[in-house]
């Protein structure tokens, strides 16, 4: 399992539905995010006033439990379709989101994301949202 942007937060912010807090003890050992996930976290901990909390809360209670993926060279090709696919369809995604998807497929993982409808439009890409009741 990936999990997404945002459901890192919702794990950091204690916004734990039972469905997340049910998943995320079952997971231990199985659970991933990606660099683009994690590169979006630090731009937000940049921004926010109390950054440098935020930082401290997520190297205690999530990085321990993570395996970060990196986007290489297969995940750039995948990428590079994936991205002409959809602006063909003229259902385009941003640039972060595909390298994300193109992880996933790339490792024949499940994407945890609390944005399923945004996601689904990538062909292939299996999803769950263990932010919804």
């Amino acid at each position: 399992m990936i999990l997404d942007t945002n459901t890192l937060s919702a794990i950091v912010a204690g916004v734990q539905p039972r469905r997340l807090s049910q998943k995320l003890m079952g997971g231990i050992g199985r659970l991933h995010t990606t660099s683009v996930n994690w590169a979006e976290i630090c731009y937000g901990l940049a921004k926010h006033p109390f950054g440098e909390r935020l930082r401290l809360r997520y190297e205690e209670m999530i990085l321990p439990f993570l395996n970060i993926l990196d986007f290489d060279i297969a995940c750039s090709e995948i990428h590079g379709e994936l991205r002409a696919q959809l602006e063909r369809k003229g259902q385009p995604l941003p640039d972060a989101d595909l390298m994300v998807a193109s992880i996933a497929l790339r490792h024949d993982m499940t994407l945890v994301s609390g944005n399923v409808r945004h996601f689904a439009r990538v062909p292939g890409l299996k999803l769950e949202d263990w932010l919804e009741e």
